[in-house]
């Protein structure tokens, strides 16, 4: 295969500035224009985008092909799958509602609390004790979890926290639920920069 450097793109889909879930909303919606083979080239300046395409494209059968970063802007490589290969999308079962999550977290129940948004975002507003795993770095992080423990997941609007889910279990985790609207909804106690 040529270097990534030498690909050609076909379609060019502008997401710079755009935060999670919109640039995948954007490419899923623009995917559906391309012809089998043909190659979009997705410009986004959401340090998150890296693990969302990656895990976008491993679940719905498009080809991830790499990515090239210069400064600030990432440009994302996928080649659109053949219709034989294209899996159905299918949206994690177990969800939690914040009504519910606040109401774990404040009875102190014995549950993981894993938010899987980037540092930024963590460092900016989080749930306190909450543990920090960025999506992009989950699978290689999973000893630090106890996968036989309940796990909530969270993000920043519920796109990464369902894919985070997806890989969980893949690894073997049974009691997974991702949290509906994320943190871009919640409304209990925060930690952080934006909350001092």
């Amino acid at each position: 295969m040529s270097s990534i450097n030498n690909i050609q793109a076909d379609q060019i889909l502008d997401c710079k500035g755009l935060a999670c879930p919109m640039p995948i909303v954007k490419t899923k919606k623009a995917m559906n224009e391309l012809i089998a083979g043909q190659i979009m080239e997705v410009q986004a300046t959401d340090k998150g985008s890296l693990a969302d395409f990656q895990s976008w494209a491993k679940r719905t059968g498009h080809q991830y092909l790499g990515t090239l970063q210069e400064g600030d802007v990432m440009r994302h490589y996928l080649r659109k799958a053949n219709p034989a290969e294209v899996k159905e999308e299918q949206a994690f079962p177990s969800t939690i509602s914040h009504k519910e999550l606040q109401a774990k977290w404040s009875g102190k129940e014995n549950f993981i609390l894993l938010d899987v948004r980037e540092p930024a975002e963590f460092a900016l507003k989080h749930i306190p004790g909450s543990k920090h795993i960025p999506l992009g770095e989950l699978e290689n992080r999973l000893t630090e979890l106890n996968l036989d423990k309940e796990i909530v997941v969270i993000c920043q609007a519920g796109a990464r926290s369902e894919m985070a889910c997806q890989l969980l279990v893949g690894k073997g985790a049974t009691n997974v639920k991702s949290v509906l609207l994320g943190m871009s909804e919640w409304a209990g106690e925060t930690k952080g920069s934006e909350s001092i």
